[in-house]
């Protein structure tokens, strides 16, 4: 018997929903420590006057079974804006209906009806199952280039020029 699955836009009211995948997503790949995102930052940046991302719901059984959290982008080589999928998270108990692909789908559908045309993501080094996934749904890993991370004290460093 097929699981049925809906879609739907997160709300504000959704905040503590999203943070608690959030959560059980870096528990689960091993880094719960590294997540630093409060709830009031998931309703400032998400639904507050400056929306800094969209998050996809993907409902089943009665309750949220995963979240899909991405945002806008724009490949100058391209020349072509895309979707950039920060995080992409099903909760265990719903992972054996297929809907991290479902919601994949979903959220890719959407990006291309509404005039995106590619999907980017990263995958944390330790997370080895989230890999073998995007690749199943062929996504390849980028060969042509690294990417390189300013944060914290050295982030504030170069912002005030020393």
């Amino acid at each position: 018997m097929s699981t049925v699955v809906s879609f739907r836009i997160a709300e504000l009211k959704d905040s503590e929903e999203i943070l608690r995948a959030l959560r059980s997503l870096a528990k689960s790949i091993g880094i719960p420590r590294r997540l630093k995102s409060t709830r009031e930052d998931i309703e400032t940046a998400g639904f507050g006057p400056r929306r800094e991302f969209t998050v996809m719901l993907a409902e089943a059984n009665g309750g949220i079974a995963g979240i899909c959290l991405y945002f806008p982008m724009f490949s100058t080589w391209m020349g072509k804006p895309g979707l950039y999928i920060q995080d992409l998270f099903v909760h265990e108990e719903c992972r054996s209906a297929r809907i991290g692909e479902k919601l994949l789908r979903y959220v890719a559908w959407t990006a291309q009806n509404q005039g995106y045309h590619y999907l980017r993501l990263t995958v944390d080094h330790g997370n080895h199952a989230g890999a073998r996934f995007y690749l199943r749904h062929g996504f390849q890993p980028a060969k042509d280039e690294t990417m390189y991370r300013l944060d914290g004290a050295a982030f504030e460093e170069f912002c005030s020029g020393n």
